[in-house]
Order: C-alpha cells, then structure tokens, then sequence
C-alpha cells in the first residue's frame, strides 16, 4: 500500500512537471506536490517576501507556483512588472476572490477587492477626485499640521524617558484618517481601531491557507467565530459613524469629511451608495492610510538613529531652508531634497507592502515570453525588486544619496513602492505629505538618540505591512535652537 502511494504521487510530481514544459509555463519549482501544490512554501519562519525572493534567487525573475487548486505567478524584476502593469495592466487589473475580500471587502465590493469593472472604476473615480485629490489633500492639510504639533507637546511632555515611538506615529496616522473620514479624533477608542487594523491585517494576508483550500473552510468553528466577532466589531464602530453624521447632518465648505460626502452622494443614488459600500470605503482608507504610514516613519526613525552622520546632515538641510523661527510645514518639504531622499531609501529597503496585493489574470496571456493561463494570481516581489543587487548597489546599506537627483515616477519599476497600474495606491500623496511633515518636524524640534550603545535592532517581522520585529523605542530632546518657540506650542 504505502509503495502505490509513493508510485502516485511520484507519476503525479512528474506528470505536472512535464505538462508544465509542454504547456510553455513559466519555471515552476520542483516538486509539486498533490492537493497543496507549494503551499509548504508558505510554512517558514522567514518573512514571506524574503522567502520567495530566495526563490526567485534559484530559479528566475518569473516562477509558475500552485498555491493548492490556484496557479500563482511569482515576479520579482522590474521588466517583469512593467509588462505586467503596462502592457497586460487590465489582464491583471482584477483581484483574486479571497477571505480577505469577502470579510474584509463587504463580500469584495470594496475599492481594494472589487473585482475590475464599472462598479470598481466608480469607486476608484470617488477616490481619486473627491477624497485623495492634491485640492483636497492642500484643503485638508491643517488636519495634518494640527496632529504634527499634538505629536510634538506629546513628546515634550515626555522628555528624558524613552518614547515608544511605534505607538506615537499609529497614533498620529489614526488621528489623521479618522479627522478626514468622520472629522474627529478617536484617542478614547484608540486602542479599539488599533485592534480592528491588526487583526484585518492578519485576515488580508496572502498566506491563510483557506485561500487555496477551500475545503479547510468547512472544518473548524474556531476561524469562522473569530472572523464574525471580528466582523461584527468592524460594522458596528463604522455605522456609529455613520449614523452620528445623520443625525448631525453636512457641514458647509469645502471641508466636508468623507462620510460627509459619501451620504451626500446616497442621497442622490441610495439604491447604490448603501451603507455597506460606505462602510468598505471608509475600512479601506482607515486600515491602509494608518499601520502603512506609521511602519514607514518608524522604519526611517531606526535608520537615522543607526547612522547619526546622516540624522545631522538632514537636520543641516531642515535648519538652513526653515531655520528656528518657525515650524517646518509642508510647503516646505518640496525644499529639503535630502529629507525626500531618506523617505525614498526607507521605502526601497523596507517597502510597506513587500508583496503587493495580489492581482489576476483575466484570461490567458504571454509575460516574460510565458503562457500565464486566466485565474492566475499575481504576486509582485517589490521587496526582492527593491533589494535586488543586480539593480542597487549594494542594497542592504542605507545610501540616501542614491536618490539624489530621482525626479519621481517609477524609475523603470526599479522603485514602486506605491505599486503602478490601474491597481496602484491612490493613497500615495497622502502618505508622502504625513510622513515627510512628521519626519521633518521631529528632526527640526528634537535631538534623538539610541536608549543605549547598541544598534537599533532592524530585523523584520512578518505581516503584509512589514513592521519591525521589535518595536523602536528611542531618547529625545528639545533642539537648544528650538527651546524658546517650542515653549509656545
């Protein structure tokens, strides 16, 4: 018995090993074994990112994997993932239909699970116009300056202690969203909407093996109770929201929030701005403009307080274009090229989002010289692409002067850490605007340094956000030059 079972699933890995060369597939790793295809793969202690870019490593920029019953196209080069969000960007422009989208994506009617369509484009169209448009962003920007300076007091009243850093910028980024979505700060239910994005980061991951097994999702009770709790907490706090705002009604001007804006539109259209859609904008901007942001200012903060040559020389910069009279604001930042290039680097080394969100193939095409058959997920390495040696000198090393000079764009996909395409984040002017304004003022007001003599640990943790494995806690003080207008803040 046990030698027919090993013939099986010898003749099996063998078969789909040859019908992949005749089938003109990309390379596949080999073996491929029955029913979880390479699910194995995604059982490591490593970083996902990093274990599929040590795969990439051996076999190529382009690998064919089974993820159980679904084919996955694995690229980590930037040829690659041009083709793929140019010339094949609406073939990919769908997203694979996963648990994320159905409890996450209000059964994927989200902006970010919405499968492509007119339902999407419309989403996308509210988005890019009405919420994250640069008047919008420039209108809603003393949002923005108010919770830099609220961020300020708070470290000043915590001099001479270290600081938890980590819980300072989720807390800076929350405070943003949550002022442009329902016009209020939520520090009393902080640690709620903290709770809600960690755990709908845990359910978005690519790696839940219900994703490519189904049949794992008939058994055990203990997931799917987890999932409704959770559910349940996530509509509850958004309708709160949303039925504060009725009963407040709109406000006049230009700076009307988002819900704001949303019920506006159900009035006009309430056979299709329902609640729940509002609901999945408002989970959407909320999840993916707070842990993202917050990582990467974290990210950046441990790199300059492991390279102090550089803390000095972006404080230099900051004192000569701003000076002492006044804080940094973000009219400012088109001035400080130097502070750009240390955003720019932190997001090549520590991208966050490694893996972008996973995207699908439509129906068959060619990438890279390949057949990709339709129903295809599509997972972008931009962690491996962003430290590829092939393409950045020496990659693991904080070089922010690599970007001296970079006018923006996508640099020939070696730099996406936005991601492109008709996929790619709308988010993006946002994010560039809170982080270099955060970044910018701590450097202006304070003086920072390590808790002791040794490095800040820069190892990373696993999730779809790329957050440290080990939280920064970092010493500061008021800058002597700063004392006198940091005294009247």
């Amino acid at each position: 018995m046990l030698f027919q079972i090993l013939l099986f699933v010898a003749f099996y890995v063998f078969t789909k090993h040859f019908l992949s060369k005749l089938q003109n597939l990309p390379p596949s790793l080999f073996p491929t074994l029955p029913i979880i295809g390479h699910l194995y793969l995604l059982k490591t202690k490593k970083p996902l990112h990093q274990t599929l870019s040590n795969l990439s490593n051996k076999y190529g920029p382009i690998v064919f994997l089974n993820f159980g019953s679904r084919p996955v196209l694995l690229i980590s080069s930037p040829s690659l993932a041009k083709e793929c969000f140019t010339r094949r960007d609406v073939v990919f422009a769908n997203r694979p239909r996963m648990l994320a989208g159905k409890h996450l994506g209000y059964n994927n009617t989200s902006l970010i699970w919405a499968p492509y369509g007119e339902h999407w484009r419309n989403l996308r169209k509210i988005a890019s116009l009405e919420i994250l448009s640069s008047h919008r962003l420039q209108t809603l920007s003393h949002i923005r300056s108010h919770e830099v300076h609220s961020l300020i007091r708070r470290l000043l009243s915590q001099k001479d202690q270290p600081v938890d850093m980590k819980a300072l910028f989720f807390e800076l980024t929350l405070n943003v969203m949550m002022r442009m979505i329902a016009g209020k700060r939520e520090v009393e239910e902080g640690r709620k909407i903290r709770e809600i994005v960690t755990e709908t980061f845990l359910l978005g991951g690519v790696t839940i093996m219900e994703n490519y097994l189904p049949f794992l999702r008939w058994v055990g009770n203990r997931g799917k109770e987890k999932r409704l709790i959770l559910k349940e907490k996530r509509n509850s706090f958004m309708q709160s929201l949303i039925e504060e705002h009725r009963r407040m009604g709109s406000s006049e001007g230009e700076e009307k929030t988002l819900i704001e804006v949303l019920l506006a539109k159900q009035e006009s259209e309430p056979e299709y701005y329902k609640d729940e859609i509002i609901r999945g904008i408002m989970l959407g901007l909320l999840t993916a403009g707070t842990d993202t942001s917050a990582g990467t200012m974290e990210w950046a903060m441990s790199l300059l307080l492991n390279h102090p040559k550089v803390l000095k020389k972006v404080q230099a910069e900051i004192d000569n274009v701003v000076g002492h009279d006044r804080l940094i604001d973000e009219a400012d930042l088109a001035k400080l090229p130097y502070l750009h290039c240390i955003v720019n680097e932190t997001m090549r080394m520590y991208p966050a989002g490694p893996l972008l969100l996973p995207h699908e193939s439509s129906e068959d095409c060619m990438v890279g010289g390949f057949k990709v058959p339709g129903g295809t997920i599509l997972l972008v390495n931009i962690w491996a692409i962003h430290n590829d040696h092939k393409i950045w000198d020496e990659p693991r090393s904080f070089k922010p002067e690599r970007f001296e000079g970079f006018e923006g764009g996508r640099d020939g996909f070696k730099f996406v850490p936005f991601g492109s395409g008709r996929r790619g984040c709308p988010g993006e002017g946002l994010a560039m605007r809170v982080v270099g304004l955060a970044l910018g003022s701590l450097l202006q007001c304070f003086e920072w340094d390590r808790i002791g003599e040794e490095m800040v640990d820069m190892s990373e943790g696993s999730g779809i956000t790329l957050p440290k494995a080990q939280s920064l806690f970092a010493n500061c003080r008021p800058q002597p030059a700063m004392a006198n207008l940091l005294s009247h803040i």
